[in-house]
């Protein structure tokens, strides 16, 4: 009889093996079970679990110095790393600055106040709405929760959230029109974040939020040409920060350091987290254009947020050496020519098969939605809890896979993403592949024979 487990774990009730080493792409539980980590947890373990280089970095600096509160002192690390990531931010960035945090949801948290501060240096008081999408995911924390548009995620909280707008999110595989071009799509959808600043009153919104490439609640969607920047236009017509939530897309991911590169505007305020870190310590950041530091230099001068682990030393020692490991093996290019193969074996394997809706994504960031049948793009029933079983399908397997519920409508909606490490092999991409087609083919016949 196992020991009872005194963690307050994600499922109380459903006992979890214990994973006690990593082997590059693999995970390794107690029983020597090996698994293939096909998702990275959440897009977070973009270089496996052993990364020597990384190992090394943070062993070396926790000998060294692991803690100096940042309301005395800053570290070498700290600031090689900010001058990193502003030196290779999207043009248009400026001299930016950067904070460093704990999670993407504080580091949601973190950028609405300083988008809050932004516009009270200026004297711009009335400006506190929040615009963002749905379906969207930006933390789960309050503020972050409500910033999100899931509805299941936000319902058993609803009553402590702060008001958000939401718009719609560019969900083409449901929302585009048949007869409707990429271009002009993507124009629609933009329109309706004009639309809803000049209903507020345009002095009365601080900031628009939106991931570049949506994560885990739309399953890695991508957004027409063109949308960005008419969002990037709009925002600048009304005074409106366009806070980019990078935390999940970013870092690599979809084929450059930032997502935003790829959509040829820059951000105001960026969150960045998981693949920052890539797994190896807990870090988070919030990246301030030149326009937003001048605000604050030129006004009060002080940062109104802090927290105690902020520009943590053995934490940017760990991710500095995370991006020199990207930057130093070129693996961009890997994750440009993995996610090619990765995105034609999808579509071969699966492209026409009958309870398969669409298959999106970039880079080494691709998902699979699951429907009762293709022509009607009708969901399952979620009460059958399909996502999950496949993960449990692939598992057996021995490839992990993330499971996500609610992109048709917050609720309804299965589908299963893939963000394999940016070191993977050719044959760890097929494998990948035809373990989460296996299990697909099997799950949904059985849901959809009742």
């Amino acid at each position: 009889m196992s020991t009872p487990s005194h963690v307050l774990h994600r499922s109380m009730t459903s006992p979890l093996p214990q994973i006690v080493a990593g082997d590059g792409p693999y995970l390794i539980d107690d029983t020597g079970k090996r698994y293939l980590d096909a998702c990275g947890g959440a897009a977070v373990s973009s270089l496996g679990h052993d990364n020597q280089a990384v190992r090394d970095a943070i062993c070396a600096q926790v000998n060294t110095l692991a803690f100096a509160h940042t309301g005395l002192f800053t570290n070498p690390w700290a600031e090689k790393l900010a001058t990193y990531l502003v030196e290779r931010a999207p043009k248009g960035t400026g001299q930016g600055r950067v904070m460093y945090l704990g999670s993407g949801s504080e580091a949601m948290e973190a950028a609405l106040k300083l988008a809050r501060q932004y516009h009270v240096e200026r004297g711009d008081t009335k400006r506190a709405k929040i615009i963002a999408r749905k379906p969207s995911y930006h933390g789960n924390t309050l503020a972050a929760l409500a910033v999100g548009g899931h509805d299941g995620r936000r319902a058993p909280f609803a009553p402590l959230l702060i008001d958000v707008e939401h718009i719609d999110a560019t969900y083409a595989y449901r929302l585009q029109h048949d007869d409707e071009s990429d271009v002009d799509f993507g124009l629609r959808m933009a329109q309706q974040l004009e639309d809803r600043i000049l209903a507020l009153g345009p002095d009365a919104v601080a900031a628009f939020v939106a991931e570049p490439v949506v994560g885990a609640s739309l399953g890695t969607q991508t957004a027409p040409e063109g949308y960005f920047k008419r969002i990037r236009e709009i925002c600048d017509t009304h005074g409106v920060l366009y806070i980019a939530d990078e935390v999940m897309c970013g870092m690599g991911r979809t084929g450059s350091l930032f997502a935003l590169e790829q959509e040829g505007i820059h951000a105001d305020i960026t969150t960045i987290a998981k693949g920052l870190g890539a797994g190896y310590q807990p870090i988070a950041a919030v990246m301030a254009s030149e326009k937003v530091v001048e605000a604050i230099t030129s006004g009060s001068g002080k940062l109104w947020n802090g927290h105690t682990y902020m520009s943590h030393a053995v934490a940017t020692a760990g991710a500095l050496a995370v991006m020199q490991e990207i930057e130093g093996r070129d693996l961009l290019s890997a994750v440009k020519r993995l996610g090619k193969q990765l995105e034609e074996r999808l579509r071969e394997k699966l492209g026409q098969h009958p309870h398969v809706g669409d298959i999106r994504g970039r880079g080494l960031f691709w998902s699979v939605e699951v429907v009762t049948e293709r022509d009607g793009k009708t969901p399952f029933d979620p009460k059958l809890g399909l996502a999950g079983k496949i993960l449990a399908a692939t598992l057996e397997d021995g490839v992990i896979c993330y499971p996500a519920q609610g992109c048709a409508d917050g609720v309804r909606g299965d589908h299963v993403l893939l963000a394999p490490c940016f070191t993977s092999t050719s044959e760890e991409i097929d494998l990948i592949v035809d373990v989460l087609a296996r299990a697909i083919d099997a799950e949904t016949t059985k849901a959809a024979c009742g």
